[in-house]
């Protein structure tokens, strides 16, 4: 007959001393702190804009100057164009990439400590490529990683989930379809065990919540058809990214299409509010400053028929239709807007398609200070231990120190341009170029 094991419960021996027991109790506490702070301490940045899509480093300590030969860890060759953002989970950086005619779309994993590649396979071959606009990539959605899976996105073209550690595929999927016109740009959101893919075009516009291990449809719910019929085709596409934001204990996820933004439960698909305004694209995600939702409209029409967009600020505590009576300030912007602002300690840092960079208090939508830059920024604003890191499609970085006072510290430059959003974690800043994905860090 076989023994069974011994089975102790350590704290309920009753020949164990009071002090004993809370030694016991004591290392139990600092093996399980140790464990969360183990876990906590490798590189993540899971997301377009981080592991909270808001823009927002933790990491203290890191480099404000550098060059293509000062600071620089390794510099890896990316094949093929792709302007998605790198994600970090571990010692794993992923990103995707395409052939510049969109026959190929390829996933990428990088070693974070050498650089090396360690993951490069075709994930699609599409059978007919559609046309995008001169800008965009085949591959420029960003994707989303958590420890073990892997999520890449390339619009109409698939999306896939893959090993994270292996690069093998465990599902995709290719039959959510739109018309992008100008190809894809939503990325991914992992929210609980959904992930959240947005399909927006000029036919149909769906916002999909897949099982993230199998990929089959959770919920699906399609932009109200009454808010784009009076619409032209053409602007009734979008290519943002959804925010989750916890309003009085409930989780909104806030999505802003080129008609309304719209608030809804993400685990449901159903409309808590919206805010109706726009007549075109929105590119541009949501953020959120102390309760308060700001984003950029689609187009703007006024009397003369000149374009704009405008910035809002807007109270999410409401439902329904909340265009008149929770939008708190708004401001006019020129149209275009790519780049998402951030949002730090009440001041909001963005820059339009004008190239004013601008720091505005979020309370009230007042300018605190603004700088014109030249080029051009598509590339998301990022916080770091007190500075604004600023990326132009020219390959520069402009530093500024937080703050109510205008004061930039540096500029600094790589060789090839900058349209990704770089990622910031493991005491390191991951900077894709259009052939190159740097790792910047201090010897």
């Amino acid at each position: 007959m076989k023994q069974k094991p011994t089975q102790i419960n350590y704290l309920s021996q009753g020949t164990m001393t009071t002090v004993s027991r809370i030694t016991l109790l004591f290392l139990c506490l600092i093996f399980v702190k140790g464990s969360l702070d183990a876990q906590d301490s490798f590189p993540q940045w899971t997301h377009f804009r981080g592991s909270n899509l808001d823009g927002i480093s933790s990491e203290k300590g890191l480099p404000i100057s550098w060059s293509d030969s000062t600071n620089i860890s390794w510099k890896t060759a990316i094949q093929g164009a792709g302007w998605s953002s790198p994600v970090v989970y571990g010692n794993r950086v992923w990103l995707t990439s395409a052939t510049d005619e969109g026959n190929e779309l390829r996933a990428i994993c990088v070693n974070f400590e050498s650089g090396e590649i360690e993951v490069d396979r075709i994930l699609f071959k599409p059978d007919k490529i559609y046309r995008k606009h001169a800008i965009n990539t085949y591959a420029t959605p960003t994707s989303a990683i958590e420890k073990d899976f892997v999520y890449l996105h390339f619009g109409r073209y698939g999306t896939a989930c893959l090993n994270s550690q292996t690069g093998e595929t465990i599902w995709e999927r290719t039959d959510m379809q739109c018309e992008h016109i100008q190809g894809s740009g939503s990325s991914l959101l992992l929210y609980k065990d959904k992930l959240i893919v947005h399909m927006e075009g000029t036919d149909t516009r769906n916002i999909y919540a897949l099982n993230k291990l199998t990929g089959e449809t959770i919920w699906r719910t399609e932009r109200p058809e009454e808010l784009y019929d009076h619409m032209d085709d053409i602007g009734k596409k979008a290519y943002i990214t959804p925010l989750i934001v916890n309003v009085n204990g409930r989780d909104q996820m806030i999505s802003n299409g080129s008609a309304a933004c719209i608030a809804y439960d993400p685990n449901t698909g159903e409309e808590i509010w919206r805010v109706v305004q726009g007549e075109d694209s929105t590119i541009s995600m949501p953020v959120e400053s102390d309760g308060t939702v700001l984003f950029y409209t689609g187009f703007v029409t006024d009397d003369d028929g000149k374009k704009y967009v405008e910035l809002l600020a807007v109270d999410p505590k409401g439902k329904g239709d909340i265009t008149n009576t929770h939008v708190l300030w708004r401001i006019k912007s020129p149209i275009l807007q790519l780049l998402t602002p951030v949002a730090v300690d009440g001041l909001l840092y963005t820059v339009d398609t004008k190239a004013l960079l601008s720091c505005i208090d979020t309370q009230n939508g007042t300018t605190i200070w603004s700088e014109k830059l030249k080029g051009k920024y598509n590339s998301s604003p990022v916080y770091a231990d007190g500075y604004i890191y600023i990326n132009s499609t020219r390959g520069q970085t402009f530093v500024y120190k937080a703050g109510k006072e205008l004061r930039r510290v540096s500029e600094n430059k790589l060789e090839g341009e900058i349209w990704s959003t770089p990622a910031f974690t493991g005491g390191a800043i991951l900077v894709r170029t259009d052939k190159y994905l740097f790792k910047i860090s201090k010897p």
